[in-house]
């Protein structure tokens, strides 16, 4: 990566396994990823700022992401989010974006199609010029 300082990712996921593996997976990238694992413990995180993308899963101990996200959207109504769920439905899909997301991604997926889109979304909310037109 060509930037001056180490991109910021939120993830959000209950499965202590998963959360250790995509957060090795994005480190690789040179992505600093700081983990919570329930609702309450998101919204705590990211009031203190400076995350450049929010990674949710849909099932969580104390509630939904899609809970999270609309909290999030309170607060924060730029950072890029993306969900990384099982919830495999369409149904579900649009739900997390009628809540604020900007993507959702289905698990399992390869690995390089998470990091892609994780660079995807961050680049795109620094360079506004660059996004596409829906």
């Amino acid at each position: 990566m060509q930037h001056d300082r180490i991109r910021r990712i939120l993830y959000i996921e209950d499965h202590a396994d998963t959360r250790e593996l995509v957060t090795l997976l994005l480190a690789q990238k040179s992505y600093e990823v700081i983990t919570g694992s329930t609702i309450e413990s998101g919204v705590s995180l990211a009031t203190a700022g400076g995350f450049d993308l929010y990674l949710l899963d849909s099932w969580l101990p104390d509630g939904s992401g899609l809970d999270l996200c609309k909290q999030l959207r309170t607060f924060d109504k730029t950072t890029p989010i993306l969900f990384y769920s099982a919830a495999a439905y369409a149904a579900d899909q649009d739900l997390a974006m009628k809540c604020g997301a900007q993507a959702y991604l289905v698990k399992p997926s390869q690995p390089a199609e998470l990091c892609d889109l994780v660079t995807y979304l961050i680049e795109r909310s620094e360079h506004p010029a660059r996004r596409l037109s829906a």
